[in-house]
């Protein structure tokens, strides 16, 4: 379940008041989505669920493609607690853990992903700093060439993953057939850059995973 942060240090009250009324909004307008998932989702009618008024989900949020917005900084606030718990240096946990935070609310990330334009940017704050961070480790320690462009590198599974995340949404592919993609496209490029005493591991997953 996403949440957004409050940030209670600083800002004063009304800015600790402003930041709950903020939960509240989106907190309420994933709830309408949940119920009604294709149903048009007003201002009025979260605003109603949120026991504000309509003026006030405007000037906290913004029109409708900001609220897109904002549940999507919902989602990437949830992946990084997530990371940041697991200490995932592992970039096949980065991978696991962005594909199960979408599939865990399928509704909301399904209908977040088909109406928000900027869509294609959902995965660029989180987890592609994670990935990168990820794969420069598995430069450092010696599994990858040591002159392979790491952020190159991240960049492309990314790129992977909005692919396989919209065959998701249109239900072209099921929750396993999404992880299994984007592992897929992590495992290749993991191999592509492999160290040469390191291949034949890297190469492990794409000899035993199959078709995706």
């Amino acid at each position: 379940m996403q949440t957004v942060r409050v940030q209670t240090a600083g800002g004063g009250l009304r800015e600790r008041h402003k930041a709950r009324r903020r939960v509240r909004i989106l907190d309420a307008t994933r709830e309408l989505l949940r119920e009604s998932p294709e149903s048009v989702v007003t201002t009025e009618r979260i605003a109603e669920r949120a026991e504000v008024s309509p003026a006030t989900v405007y000037n906290l949020i913004g029109p409708r493609e900001k609220i897109w917005e904002a549940l999507a900084d919902g989602f990437t606030d949830e992946l990084e607690d997530r990371l940041a718990a697991l200490e995932a240096g592992d970039p096949r946990e980065v991978v696991r853990s962005t594909v199960q935070l979408f599939v865990g609310d399928p509704v909301v990330s399904r209908r977040m992903v088909r109406s928000w334009e900027e869509s294609g940017l959902v995965l660029d704050r989180s987890p592609l700093v994670q990935l990168r961070r990820a794969m420069a480790d598995a430069r450092t320690q010696g599994l990858l060439h040591a002159d392979v462009d790491t952020d190159a590198l991240a960049a492309v599974v990314s790129a992977s993953c909005v692919g396989a995340l919209h065959q998701w949404v249109a239900a072209l592919i099921d929750d396993d057939r999404f992880l299994a993609r984007a592992l897929f496209a992590l495992d290749v490029a993991l191999a592509a850059a492999a160290a040469d005493p390191y291949r034949d591991q890297l190469l492990a997953p794409l000899r035993t995973g199959g078709a995706v």
